[in-house]
């Protein structure tokens, strides 16, 4: 990965997420090819808090029909960011 590529995609706000942020845990969506590290730095430079601890897990794609051909959704990866206590990213 460059130095000006984006690592983080998006915050994902989902119901299963929800549940985690009371617990100072975070939902990212991050680029399939980025590993721990590189996520860790990139939440701790994008929301000016401080990382814990990074697990991700990837999500395979779904099959889908159009007309008489099969395609398939890309696969996507996922990150659950947990902060160091007190810490907190805000959500709108």
């Amino acid at each position: 990965m460059s130095a000006g590529q984006v690592i983080i995609k998006a915050l994902l706000q989902t119901e299963k997420s929800s549940t985690y942020q009371p617990t100072g845990k975070y939902l990212f969506l991050v680029v399939n090819s980025s590993n721990k590290i590189q996520i860790k730095k990139a939440v701790e430079q994008a929301y000016k808090v401080k990382v814990k601890n990074v697990n991700t897990f990837v999500s395979p794609g779904k099959l889908k029909r159009v007309r008489h051909q099969l395609g398939r959704t890309p696969d996507t990866k996922k990150a659950v960011v947990t902060l160091v206590a007190g810490q907190k990213i805000e959500v709108q």
